[in-house]
């Protein structure tokens, strides 16, 4: 599975295009990405899935019950502009218009790893996100996330 790391701004065109960073495509396999999936993120920003780790998700998406009206809901939700897309003879992807209002993008984007996908902000929300979260509030955040009920007690 491919794995992201790194932050890196882009500018999106007029048509809603940008070129693919250099310090990610380097990241990609070396046979290549057949293409890739982007849909609603959380927080306001946009999810760019490789095909091949979209299929996983995709699958234990499909897994779930649809008589549960909440899973219905959720699935509605998050697939809701799913799109494949693939890189253009330039190396840039096309964000869908849909897409772009969603996550409230401008001219100036920024791509950031989250570990098996690629989030796109729009990179004055992206700095809005980091000034309202203090370092402290960060290691308060890691100990809930990080600390399991199992690690002993000293």
């Amino acid at each position: 599975m491919t794995g992201f790391i790194g932050e890196y701004e882009a500018t999106l065109d007029a048509k809603g295009r940008f070129l693919f960073p250099a310090g990610f495509k380097k990241q990609l396999p070396e046979n290549g990405v057949q293409g890739f999936v982007i849909n609603r993120g959380f927080e306001k920003c946009l999810s760019l899935y490789t095909d091949e780790s979209w299929q996983p998700l995709f699958s234990d998406l499909s897994k779930l019950n649809d008589f549960d009206p909440k899973i219905r809901q959720f699935k509605r939700y998050f697939l809701n502009g799913a799109t494949q897309v693939s890189f253009d003879s330039a190396g840039r992807l096309l964000i869908p218009g849909n897409l772009v209002a969603y996550a409230g993008l401008q001219k100036d984007i920024v791509l950031v790893s989250a570990i098996d996908k690629i989030e796109i902000w729009d990179k004055a929300s992206y700095q809005q996100f980091f000034e309202t979260f203090s370092p402290e509030s960060f290691s308060e955040l890691a100990k809930e996330v990080m600390v399991s009920d199992k690690t002993p007690k000293l």
